[in-house]
């Protein structure tokens, strides 16, 4: 079998922060645990005014990633989004000088 290696990609990251609109949208807590069936443990929760719980993600041609503490939100050539965990981060991405 013939081996490869990924080709350099140059893209933008920023380690997200709520409220700087770096998602693409919201989806409340219950329709990710009754809906998406995921384990909520590390994804992150935003209490609004009303007292309603949402998870914030982004949006890429595999579906909603909901983002967890720590990610960061990576950017590639034609706005497409990704989500990358903080404990893999530096292992796959290293700054341009």
């Amino acid at each position: 079998m013939k081996k490869y290696t990924r080709v350099p990609l140059e893209v933008t990251a920023v380690k997200y922060e709520i409220g700087k609109g770096m998602e693409d949208g919201f989806r409340l807590l219950s329709q990710v645990v009754t809906n998406d069936g995921l384990n909520t443990e590390k994804i992150v929760k935003i209490t609004r005014e009303d007292g309603t719980i949402v998870c914030p993600y982004v949006q890429n041609r595999r579906g909603l990633v909901f983002i967890r503490e720590n990610d960061y939100i990576i950017c590639e050539a034609g706005n497409e989004k990704h989500v990358c965990g903080a404990d893999r981060f530096p292992q796959r991405f290293k700054p341009i000088e």
